[in-house]
């Protein structure tokens, strides 16, 4: 009997495949800095939600979506961690540059988890990202609804940031409206090129940019 079950265990294992590695926190490549345009979000997605991102006195514009550690090709995500989950204080302190709490509750144990960082230091770094990089005056805040080349966009990021390589910014779309700037950062969050998996440029020539209601 003990032989038969050993042969099924085995039998078993075999069929399954190895186990899958989980992603070792602390080691990746660099960062991507991922920022949303919250009205179209909001649009598309967020207002179905009851998202508070998409409240009428809410206001927000670029939002910031995520710090992703990334590799060369690929990226971590989900890493076991020495440290324990974010306060709600933690998460609550970054919803005026993420839109809620809950995303930034959900970058941490996605993302976060994978940069070796405690959460505040994940958050702390998050935001020193966020800051690093200058919004384009004229997409900072649209009083009224346009249809735009995606290329304008990654543009205006290149120009009002002259320390950022063309090939470390790229824009994408989706359902025909710009979702994403995304910028690609060192480690020590320093502007660099975009691994070849993450420069996916947005091709439209017309794609939406809704106001800030």
């Amino acid at each position: 009997m003990k032989n038969m079950k050993a042969a099924l265990t085995a039998l078993a294992l075999m069929i399954a495949g190895p186990a899958a590695a989980q992603d070792t926190a602390g080691e990746f490549d660099y960062y991507v800095m991922s920022l949303s345009w919250s009205p179209n979000w909001c649009d598309l997605t967020g207002r179905a939600r009851n998202s508070p991102q998409c409240a009428q006195d809410a206001d927000f514009g670029w939002v910031l979506h995520g710090l992703w550690p990334q590799y060369d090709r690929g990226y971590p995500q989900d890493c076991h961690s020495k440290y324990g989950p974010p306060s709600r204080r933690d998460t609550e302190g970054m919803a005026d540059i993420m839109g809620t709490s809950g995303l930034a509750w959900y970058q941490w144990n996605k993302h976060g988890s994978c940069t070796g960082l405690s959460p505040q230091s994940y958050y702390r770094t998050a935001r020193q990202a966020y800051d690093s990089i200058r919004i384009p005056q004229a997409f900072r805040k649209l009083t009224r609804d346009v249809t735009l080349p995606a290329s304008l966009i990654e543009d205006a990021f290149v120009d009002a940031n002259p320390n950022l390589p063309r090939d470390g910014v790229t824009i994408t779309c989706t359902d025909g409206a710009i979702q994403e700037t995304r910028i690609c950062l060192t480690r020590d969050l320093q502007p660099r090129g975009c691994g070849v998996d993450v420069i996916r440029d947005c091709t439209l020539t017309s794609a939406a940019f809704g106001a800030i209601d």
